[in-house]
């Protein structure tokens, strides 16, 4: 057997490097990973005693903090209890409280809730219920998707599939069902051309459905940010015109605010700031607070009923070993009672005003920094660069510029982005925008 007691006595990072694979790296090339042993608030500590202010929410998860202890306990509490049991067959009350919560808060219709575990299954089961409603209802024709160029949905074979126009999936081009890209009438503070640009967006999306409409399940899309794709923007206006042109069409809207839902642009969900109820939502991330791993697939009543029947080969064969977890559960619970009672909307707006502020400072001092747009509590800026995109080398000079700073900023690519937790205080953006401005002097 092996010496468990020297297992333990080496360092993590060592270890590390011996047997993790981490997620979108290049082992090969990129640096050690940085031990963090604590997080408080908006900082994380490291095993050295460095501290970071992380100003995306560690990957889009945080809401209200690290270790908010009013989700801390609620998660031990409910440990004691209950920690999991089977969802076929059985349910418990965190679940049940978590489903009527979220059917309170989204747009009215939007009335049955599906528990997975992240956002890409959140999408899957999405495009699975899409499909399989037209099927249940005998229009097996209604079988294609469309999405979005520049959309990111996911790394599962069906979110990879409608997130092809993110240019992520080249390596698994042979696994994907064929989608439909269309363009995304991408804005930013100050654009000129944002009319002709929907217009085009809408006519392109017009055309498809004129041609296709009896055979699409389902168009999905990011509403207002498209997040690996760039923190790309578009109007509410598009997506309401959007909706017309799908309900027309007949096929089902899908929203995937995996990012976007909890408060980041402003309101509740992006569907509700947008003024448009979409047939499917997809949430995960900011759900739990960034505490533990819980997604849903929100439907109407309409899609629920359909599959409803006395054979099983109409019923949705699908779901996870840790569906509806109780730990997740009452993690989810806690975060959304903090939105409210920590009022976490009006810290969204001020937050959001500060960014304008700011990013109208750097792009009226630096001929670096192009197309800065703002969503709530998500800014976001383009550098200046010969070789735009995710792969571009000042986006990593850029990280490690940010880290020696003590500054989680994780670009992407030429998009410089902040997207921090709600607890993070004016001063701590402050330092991070003064940050920014270095670091545009430096590149």
């Amino acid at each position: 057997m092996p010496d468990r007691s020297e297992t333990m006595r080496r360092d993590p990072v060592d270890l590390d490097r011996a047997h993790v694979w981490h997620p979108f790296t290049q082992a090969g090339q990129d640096p050690a990973p940085v031990e963090i042993v604590s997080g408080q608030g908006a900082t994380l500590k490291a095993a050295d005693g460095t501290e970071y202010l992380d100003l995306i929410s560690s990957w889009w998860v945080n809401l209200h903090g690290h270790a908010h202890p009013a989700i801390a306990a609620a998660i031990a509490e409910q440990a004691a209890r209950l920690e999991q049991v089977i969802f076929a067959d059985f349910t418990h009350a965190p679940a049940a409280r978590l489903a009527a919560r979220l059917a309170d808060l989204l747009p009215q219709g939007l009335d049955r809730v599906f528990f997975s575990d992240n956002g890409s299954t959140a999408v899957e089961v999405a495009l699975k219920l899409a499909l399989q409603y037209w099927r249940n209802q005998g229009q097996e024709e209604r079988r294609r998707f469309a999405a979005f160029s520049g959309g990111y949905h996911g790394d599962t074979v069906g979110a990879m599939s409608v997130g092809a126009g993110s240019g992520f999936f080249g390596a698994y081009e042979t696994l994907l069902f064929d989608a439909e890209i269309l363009p995304f009438p991408e804005t930013w503070d100050g654009d000129a051309e944002i009319e002709e640009k929907e217009a085009a967006a809408l006519a392109a999306a017009r055309r498809f459905l004129d041609a296709h409409g009896g055979e699409v399940a389902g168009v999905i899309i990011e509403p207002l940010v498209q997040g690996a794709g760039g923190m790309r923007m578009c109007r509410p206006g598009f997506l309401r015109a959007l909706k017309a042109a799908v309900r027309d069409a007949g096929a089902l809207l899908i929203f995937d605010e995996v990012m976007t839902g909890f408060g980041r642009t402003g309101a509740m969900f992006a569907c509700e700031k947008a003024g448009v109820t979409p047939d499917l939502v997809c949430l995960a991330k900011g759900l739990t607070g960034g505490f533990l791993p819980l997604a849903a697939t929100v439907c109407r009543e309409q899609v629920f009923e359909a599959f409803l029947g006395p054979e099983f080969d109409r019923a949705l064969a699908h779901g996870h070993s840790f569906t509806a977890n109780p730990l997740g559960c009452a993690a989810a619970l806690a975060s959304l009672d903090l939105i409210e009672s920590e009022d976490s909307l009006a810290r969204v707006e001020a937050m959001a005003r500060l960014h304008r502020e700011r990013l109208g400072d750097l792009a009226t001092r630096s001929n670096k920094v192009s197309r800065a747009r703002v969503q709530g509590c998500i800014a976001a800026f383009d550098v200046a660069a010969p070789d735009g995109g995710y792969t571009s080398a000042v986006g990593q000079d850029l990280k490690r510029f940010f880290l020696e700073r003590g500054l989680l900023i994780r670009p992407l690519g030429n998009v410089v982005y902040l997207m921090p937790p709600y607890c993070i205080e004016d001063d701590e953006l402050h330092r991070a925008y003064d940050a920014i401005a270095e670091a545009l002097r430096y590149v």
